[in-house]
Formats: structure tokens, C-alpha cells, sequence
């Protein structure tokens, strides 16, 4: 199939709770359109480096090989919590990946952080960090914090300056994402806000701080010509890199990783300057990349498969296949994969199937014959299969 076309037909529907949230519309627009955004203020960036890192290195190399899962703030305050904790006592599961900074763009616990508290974006829904921190060590948990960087509509209400606004005034709500606001990924300040969380939450005892939503608000390039806000002469997918390899740059010398989520699609397509992703320019810059490879966001057509939802063996196995072979422009530079898969059934989907044991059997096996042994359960009720093989 042809890739664009393929591109066209690539995300429908709206996962409650996921980090996809594309019409195939704007995925479309993302991929080919390289307008660029206007000049309504522009400003000398203090941090226009080269993209490409000198003297690259894991701040880990014997960390373990993480095979997780995802945990809302608010799940590991209520009794689903145990329920999780012996999925990881029994199984080889042994990391969860948290939300430190959620999709409203709260801080979900207190850091004790004055310049963060002075923002009035924390949302204290976890009690006792300490506490936590310390179940995890018990449990030989490897803790990951997911900070959703650029959707932020808790940020944009209190700093409209951060965000893009309307001729009125008005921040901006991407009615793509029901409403929801993002801040601007040219705003140093906002680099430096979400950086800040991240080592908090490094200080806090989390080993890895997992990246997501870096990037521009999906539709975005049909508005850059008529929104205010800061900017440079950058390309979107050039300042998105760069705040990757800002933030690399900050954390690597405090001992923990970085890792960065992406559509899986992008190994398949040409740079998305629409929303500023680029594979290879932020690959190179951390030392985890995660693609979200689930099954039923790839659409007729792609892998020869007519559902791919239905097919996940093969689905994951052509995902790592465009995955590798993206990589291999970028040589030493590359980072480990660790893709996020499917635990949870896409019942939008034409021709979905019930996933349960087999399919995540059948999406781990893919992943082992493709020589990527590390992965991330995706399912956003915090719900997972029990009895599949892990190892």
C-alpha cells in the first residue's frame, strides 16, 4: 500500500485515556503539510544546539530489561493498586510506568517544590510519595514517571502566554482532543516547567522519565497562520527535538533516562511537521523510544492485513520491522525500543476482536522474533490480562 495513502487510513477513533487522539485527517496534514508558522512574535531561542549528540550514553546500562505497565495516580491509591502489584509479584512484569504530570497537565503529588507550587498545577492524588516509592522497592519495581509535556490545559489556563491564543484573546481548545489546550513547545519557560517536574520526580526515587504528547496539537498546522503565540525560525520538527535533547541533557548527569513516546506510525511515514515529530531526530536524543504499535490503530491495508486489529502478530511484526529499518540511519546513535502494546479491546474498531491471553501472547511473541525483549502494557483503566507468557 502506498505509505500516504496508508498514512490517510492509519488512526480512527478515540481511545479513552490513550495518548492517540488523530482524525486520519489531521495524521494526513501532520505527515505532508510542512507549512510553516507564522511570525507573530519572534524571539532569539537561547537553546538553537545541533541535534545530534555528542558523546552519547545510557546513564543505566545494567538496568533491568523493563517490561511494564501503566498506572494512573489515582490507581495506586485504591485497591486495584494490589491487584497490580501481584500481576508484577507473579508473572515477569516488573515496572510500572505512572503518570507524574497527567493529561490535564496536573502534578499529581506534592514535589515540595516552591517555583513548581507557586504555578498552582498540583493536584495532590498521591498521598504519600515516600510511601510509594518504598512499595515499589519492596516489590523490586522499576519506576517510571510519564510526564505529558505539551497538553496542557491546566499550564495554558494559568499562563495563556505559554499557549496559543485566539485573535480574542482566548487560549486556545483543540476541539480534536475534546477541548483540551496544549502550550507551546518554542516557550523556554515551558521547557524548563516540565523539566523541573522531572527531576523532582528523579529526587522522588523514579529510575526513568518517560516523555509524552511531545509535540505540537494534532490540526495545528491549519491554525498556525492565524494563532498568537512565540516562536522562532525553527521548523515544529526541529524545537521538538531540540527539547528532547534539552531535556537528555539535564537529566542524564542525575543518573536517570529518558525515554519519549511516539506514534507507531512514524517509523512508516516521512517526518510529521504538522504536529513536529521526527523518528530519527528525537530517537538519537534519548535512550528509550517507545512507539505505540497497537494493532488497532493501523488501518485496512496495512501489513497485508485487512483488519491489522484482528492480526496481532502480524501487525507488531511489521511495526518493528519499519522500526528497525528506520533506525538504521541514525547507527550507534540508536536508542532501545520498548513499544507500548495492546491489553485492552478496540471496540470501535470494524472487525475488532476480543483481546485477551492469545493476543498479548501473540504481540510478545512478534516482538521476541523481531529481537526487541522489552515492552509496555498499554490499557487505560489500568485493567491487564492475566496468564500471559511475559518472558
Amino acid at each position: 500500500m502506498d505509505i500516504l495513502l496508508a498514512a490517510l487510513m492509519m488512526v480512527w477513533g478515540n481511545l479513552s485515556g490513550s495518548h492517540t487522539d488523530l482524525t486520519i485527517d489531521q495524521l494526513v496534514q501532520a505527515s505532508i503539510n510542512s507549512n510553516k508558522p507564522p511570525e507573530q512574535v519572534v524571539v532569539n531561542f537561547p537553546n538553537d544546539v545541533p541535534l545530534i549528540p555528542i558523546n552519547k550514553k545510557d546513564p543505566q546500562p545494567e538496568a533491568v530489561k523493563v517490561k511494564g505497565i501503566y498506572s494512573t495516580a489515582y490507581s495506586v491509591g485504591v485497591e486495584r493498586f494490589q491487584t497490580m502489584l501481584k500481576l508484577l509479584d507473579d508473572t515477569e512484569l516488573n515496572s510500572i510506568v505512572l503518570d507524574i504530570k497527567d493529561d490535564n497537565g496536573y502534578i499529581t503529588y506534592d514535589t515540595g517544590n516552591p517555583k513548581l507550587a507557586a504555578f498552582g498545577t498540583t493536584q495532590k492524588i498521591i498521598r504519600d510519595m515516600p510511601k510509594l516509592m518504598a512499595t515499589f522497592k519492596e516489590h523490586n519495581i522499576y519506576p517510571i514517571a510519564r510526564i505529558v509535556v505539551f497538553k496542557d490545559t491546566i499550564l495554558a489556563e494559568k499562563k495563556p502566554e505559554y499557549s496559543f491564543v485566539n485573535a480574542d484573546g482566548t487560549v486556545w481548545k483543540n476541539k480534536a482532543t475534546s477541548g483540551a489546550s496544549f502550550v507551546n513547545p518554542y516557550m523556554q519557560e515551558v521547557w524548563d516547567y516540565n523539566i523541573e517536574v522531572a527531576k523532582e520526580a528523579i529526587k522522588a526515587g523514579f529510575k526513568e522519565i518517560q516523555f509524552d504528547y511531545v509535540r505540537f496539537p494534532e490540526g495545528f498546522e491549519k491554525r498556525a497562520d492565524i494563532l498568537k503565540y512565540t516562536k522562532d525560525k525553527r521548523t515544529r520538527t526541529d524545537v521538538v527535538s531540540s527539547f528532547v535533547k534539552y531535556a537528555k541533557d539535564q537529566i542524564t548527569p542525575l543518573g536517570a533516562r529518558v525515554s519519549v513516546d511516539i506514534f507507531g506510525y512514524a517509523a512508516s511515514v516521512p517526518a510529521a511537521e504538522g504536529i513536529g515529530q521526527d523518528f530519527n531526530k528525537i530517537s538519537m536524543n534519548v535512550d528509550v523510544i517507545s512507539p505505540m504499535i497497537y494493532p488497532s490503530h493501523y488501518s485496512t491495508g496495512w501489513f497485508d492485513s485487512k483488519v491489522p486489529d484482528a492480526a496481532p502478530y502480524k501487525t507488531i511484526l511489521g511495526a518493528m520491522k519499519d522500526t528497525h529499518k528506520k533506525l538504521e540511519s541514525i547507527d550507534a546513535l540508536k536508542p532501545i525500543i520498548r513499544p507500548w502494546i495492546q491489553d485492552f479491546t478496540a471496540t470501535w474498531v470494524p472487525g475488532h476482536i476480543q483481546y485477551g491471553k492469545h493476543e498479548l501472547d501473540e504481540q510478545i511473541r512478534a516482538l521476541k522474533e523481531s529481537g526487541v525483549d522489552e515492552f509496555l502494557l498499554w490499557n487505560s483503566k489500568n485493567r491487564f490480562t492475566e496468564g500471559v507468557k511475559y518472558n
